[in-house]
């Protein structure tokens, strides 16, 4: 017996190695198929400057975009937004955005709005938003400096700069939130649904 109970294994639309990981975990059969869509022009078209509604939006979008191309299947979409009071946050370009980002950041607390949803047959069938608060602790230069040369590349894979299941752990003093909205993939709600569903065996 398997824990996923659909027909198909869930495709989720997202080439992110953290929501992969975390559905892997879980034991859910799924397909990875990223969603290709503009994430900025989505954003700046919709007006919208709550980050979580922002991070709804681009969430249903990914979902729909890939559930129209697979007729019949159950495609979860995620995002994430990271926003320090007012400011939101993207992706740093390189290392100087990311310093810059980081520097921001330190000693201050901000949120994380992760968005979920699910699509059949291009339809929104599901969805939600979670909040996380995540106090970063003081940082010198040195320990940005550092900070960085350590975790290299990886610091442009992620807004804010820091990936928490890596080295990115090393910046922060407390969290206040689910771990799973941290990572990028609110799994309790997700799983409720399914569960509603009949699409998982425990």
């Amino acid at each position: 017996m398997t824990i996923w109970r659909g027909q198909h294994p869930l495709i989720l639309a997202s080439q992110s190695r953290a929501r992969q990981m975390l559905l892997a975990n879980a034991g859910i059969s799924f397909e990875a198929v990223p969603a290709d869509i503009d994430e900025r022009s989505v954003q700046k078209n919709s007006g919208l400057s709550a980050p979580g509604e922002i991070a709804g939006l681009l969430a249903r979008e990914k979902a729909c975009f890939v559930s129209s191309k697979n007729p019949g299947r159950y495609v979860v979409g995620a995002d994430q937004t990271l926003a320090l009071g007012n400011r939101l946050f993207s992706k740093p370009a390189g290392r100087a955005q990311a310093a810059d980002q980081l520097r921001l950041l330190a000693g201050q607390t901000h949120e994380l709005h992760s968005a979920v949803a699910v699509a059949r047959d291009g339809k929104i069938v599901f969805s939600d938003v979670s909040v996380a608060r995540l106090t970063m602790r003081a940082l010198s230069g040195a320990e940005i400096r550092a900070y960085l040369d350590e975790a290299g590349e990886a610091v442009t894979s992620s807004v804010g700069a820091y990936q928490l299941e890596g080295l990115g752990i090393h910046l922060f003093d407390r969290f206040e939130g689910d771990h799973f909205t941290i990572l990028g993939l609110p799994l309790l709600p997700l799983f409720a649904f399914l569960r509603r569903e009949r699409l998982l065996g425990i």
